[in-house]
């Protein structure tokens, strides 16, 4: 690619934002978010799976735009709940529900439940849209467990709860270098770079 691939993400989340922007910034993409371009429509978000509801709103808002647009659609599955929050991760404890009130729910609901059956995954599902129609989809996965009370204070939505055995720390106790190497979504956004650039270079 000669010059510069505009790529809307789909988000005004600006954490989410930074990480993406972080993870490509090897590649000669002009990433921008949502807020960027100054679009503001409610895209419904009514899918069953991660990629249902990625993939809505990735062909929605390129059809939109005229942009290539990535969107994710992320969550926490715990195993003890049967894989919830799961979609429902943003809204869990209601539908504008705040991150602590997320994470206050989560902990309550396993109130009580030992360590070794509190084992949960962040799993990210990334779908990149054209205008023509045209998408591919990647999965990353972050194994880790629920901790028994917040810690750290980087990151955002439940990454204080998330510890990561192998790190000794909670998602929200590592910097963003860091956890841009461990995360779910740099898991997927790393396999989406090894199919971006034949994906943008196809015709439509």
């Amino acid at each position: 690619m000669s010059e510069a691939i505009e790529i809307i993400v789909a988000t005004n989340n600006k954490g989410k934002l930074a990480e993406i922007k972080a993870i490509l910034t090897d590649f000669p993409f002009r990433v921008l978010g949502l807020a960027d371009i100054g679009f503001d429509e409610d895209i419904e978000e009514n899918g069953e799976t991660f990629l249902e509801n990625s993939l809505i709103k990735a062909r929605t808002i390129a059809a939109m735009t005229g942009k290539y647009v990535l969107a994710d659609d992320s969550g926490l599955e715990v195993a003890y709940l049967g894989g919830k929050p799961g979609v429902y991760s943003a809204r869990f404890a209601g539908e504008k529900a705040t991150d602590e009130e997320n994470n206050a729910k989560l902990l309550r609901d396993l109130h009580g439940v030992p360590r070794e059956k509190r084992r949960a995954a962040f799993r990210c599902v990334m779908s990149l849209a054209s205008p023509g129609k045209r998408w591919v989809a990647s999965v990353g996965r972050c194994p880790g467990e629920i901790t028994f009370e917040p810690r750290g204070s980087f990151g955002f939505g439940y990454d204080p709860i998330f510890f990561v055995p192998k790190l000794g720390k909670t998602m929200a106790e590592i910097p963003l270098e860091v956890k841009n190497r461990i995360s779910h979504r740099a898991r997927a956004l790393e396999r989406m770079k090894t199919l971006v650039e034949d994906f943008v270079s196809s015709p439509e």
